[in-house]
């Protein structure tokens, strides 16, 4: 964890507080349950352990604790890996990720999802030591068989809804999580209405302790509904015990009744918001899914404004209905309308919500079309839409590889958001694209462990409305070259992707935002990444082979944020930095091998926030940074830190600096 130190008050602030939401996690009414399953997992005779409830019952809560708990991190001498699972997992990314962390050592070549697991079995036999591994959120006992080992000191959680998915064995043991007690309960209840533990005397008890009675004691229920009637008034608080009386008991763990009674925390959004909610449902279960996405939905699609929809995203976060993650660094980032390394999750149940009332209408006069989880292909019920016009505004598609022929021929005349993910190292774009001239928002998403060449990208030219492109794990080089036909689009997003050698020219499309991040084989940027004449925010993130910047970077004289960050190779700065005239923003966080800054830096008389930290070889300062009289913030580590300090004393009296504990993070490598 980092911390952050304001140089004016030398004190020192868990970097938390600058999250979105905020908010700890708190375990009350669980902790009898942590410690009976925690006696469990230390017994010598107990290779696997299944926690089992109803969605929303606390399941991952308590496996995250086990995580983070010293004794069980002391007994397994800090060898605890967490994977989430989910409805459709790649397991073969599962396996990658487990052998890379159990081993040590970057995984071997696999022939197959058989030959990995036989490897790894291998390896943890040949090489025992304490090792826990918690499997969060398992729909499949013939997935699960595929992600258990056996091994000496080697245990394994599970985190299920349905306890038949656990084999039965010796020495597995089946944990059955209970709903909480009243009194548990209504703490849980209070602190997320309150923020506090007990019923305020402001308010009244006997309505408190209706609403709460209502949510049967299930912790994600309790959570949620607290979190959306904190500091709403008398009338609507009186209005969801009214709902929830009506509603089904959840007693039984009967899920449609959940489901019934979750839909009472979205009442009190209004039309925009409650579609935006919807809209959730268009990205995958149990994935960290960039925030910037959905914005781009709601920006393009909605036809919000920037901050306007990022409000709505705070308040989804703030009433528990969606899980927000990132880095202090987002703070900065998002007063230009850019939230780097800022992420989303949904818990499965909200997400089922999101589903459940997206999907009222029937197939034909949807405004949503989903596809829940993996395939091998389209769902059957869709084949009613081939040759037909149909009105659909977002289109959602998850499956496996496709061909052309393996698509129906929709025709999507109104469709304005296409998110298509799948595992492949080919695929083919729908052919129905090309009917789709209203579109402005295209993600495509490979889950696939290589990346893959996508074909048919030649019907992106004719797209003209097109704004927002976001590829991931791709072969990126024909999709620029296609790219560089719509003239319309304004934000593109490459990340984890390669194939950079071949693109000429980005002069012709008014390109706004660029981002590319974790490109693992980018070596050099190609000159057409700097011929970008419209360009207000600039990335390139976590591509640790890049050493060298073109000098041609200063021929974006529009850029207003340039982020240089987690570049390890990067030495220096290219001395055109300084003709970057309208320069606001600079992030060179997390460039270790930065040796100095170039004098010409001076000349960026409009920049306010400079964000250096973890730049450990950087040791000094040029002079010309005194005439940054413009700068209102830098973070820095504390050697650096004196040196800002001195230039404020002598000519930036408005600067704040802020001195942060070297801290890395790769939590990206767990998606």
């Amino acid at each position: 964890m980092a911390f952050v130190r304001s140089t004016d008050s030398c004190e020192m602030v868990d970097d938390s507080a600058y999250g979105v939401s905020g908010k700890p996690q708190f375990y009350v009414g669980l902790e009898k349950c942590f410690g009976e399953l925690k006696g469990l997992l230390l017994h010598k005779d107990v290779s696997v352990i299944a926690v089992q409830s109803i969605g929303g019952g606390g399941k991952t809560t308590l496996a995250l604790a086990l995580c983070n708990d010293p004794q069980i991190k002391g007994y397994f001498n800090e060898n605890v890996v967490f994977i989430t699972v989910s409805q459709s997992p790649n397991l073969i990314g599962i396996l990658e990720t487990m052998w890379e962390k159990i081993s040590g050592r970057k995984k071997p070549e696999f022939q197959n999802l058989e030959d990995e697991h036989k490897q790894l079995q291998q390896f943890i036999l040949s090489q025992p030591k304490s090792t826990l591994v918690i499997l969060d959120d398992v729909w499949s006992k013939v997935n699960l068989e595929i992600l258990l080992f056996e091994g000496q000191g080697y245990k394994t959680v599970v985190t299920t809804r349905d306890s038949s998915n656990i084999p039965t064995t010796q020495t597995t043991r089946l944990y059955q999580l209970p709903l909480l007690c009243p009194e548990d309960a209504l703490s849980l209840f209070c602190f997320w209405a309150f923020g506090r533990t007990s019923i305020p005397s402001s308010v009244e008890a006997k309505l408190v302790k209706e609403v709460q009675a209502g949510c049967g004691g299930l912790p994600l229920a309790l959570k949620v509904i607290g979190s959306c009637l904190r500091g709403e008034p008398h009338d609507v608080w009186e209005r969801a015990k009214d709902q929830i009386s009506r509603g089904e008991s959840i007693s039984d763990y009967h899920k449609k009744g959940l489901i019934k009674l979750l839909e009472i925390s979205i009442d009190s959004l209004n039309e925009v918001a409650r579609e935006c909610f919807l809209d959730l449902g268009l990205f995958p279960e149990d994935r960290k899914i960039s925030a910037d996405a959905v914005l781009d939905i709601w920006v393009y699609v909605r036809k919000l404004q920037w901050h306007d929809a990022f409000s709505v995203l705070s308040d989804f976060a703030n009433r528990n209905l969606l899980n927000l993650t990132g880095t202090p660094r987002s703070r900065v980032a998002i007063s230009y309308g850019s939230p780097s390394e800022l992420y989303f999750s949904q818990h499965a149940v909200m997400r089922e919500l999101a589903l459940h009332l997206g999907c009222q209408d029937g197939v034909a006069h949807r405004k949503r079309f989903l596809m829940p989880r993996k395939e091998v292909s389209l769902p059957e019920k869709w084949e009613m839409l081939n040759h037909r016009a149909c009105d659909v505004q977002l289109l959602s598609i998850q499956t496996g590889p496709m061909e052309a022929n393996h698509w129906f021929q929709m025709n999507l005349p109104e469709t304005e958001a296409l998110l298509l993910f799948f595992t492949s190292n080919e695929y083919s774009l729908p052919p129905f694209l090309k009917s789709m001239k209203k579109l402005k928002f295209l993600m495509v998403f490979n889950y696939g462990t290589k990346r893959a060449t996508v074909k048919g990208l030649d019907v992106l030219s004719s797209l003209t409305q097109l704004k927002s492109v976001r590829l991931e794990s791709l072969i990126a080089s024909p999709v620029l070259k296609e790219s560089k036909e719509i003239t319309s689009l304004e934000k593109l997003c490459l990340s984890l992707c390669e194939g950079f050698e071949y693109v000429s020219t980005f002069n012709s499309i008014k390109l706004r935002d660029f981002n590319l991040d974790h490109c693992s084989s980018l070596e050099e940027v190609p000159l057409s990444f700097c011929y970008m004449p419209s360009a207000q925010i600039w990335s390139i993130s976590n591509c640790h082979l890049l050493k060298m910047l073109p000098y041609d970077l200063g021929n974006m004289n529009s850029l207003r944020m340039l982020r240089l960050s987690a570049l390890p190779g990067l030495k220096e700065l290219p001395a055109s930095i300084g003709k970057l005239e309208r320069l606001e923003c600079l992030d060179i966080s997390s460039c270790e091998g930065l040796r100095g800054l170039p004098e010409e830096i001076g000349q960026l008389k409009k920049l306010t926030d400079f964000d250096m930290r973890d730049c450990s070889r950087l040791m000094s300062l040029p002079r010309a940074v005194c005439e940054l009289t413009s700068l209102k913030l830098v973070i820095c580590d504390e050697k650096i830190g004196k040196q800002w300090l001195r230039a404020k004393n002598i000519s930036i009296p408005e600067l704040r600096v802020e001195i942060v504990e070297a801290h890395s993070s790769l939590e990206w490598l767990d998606d």
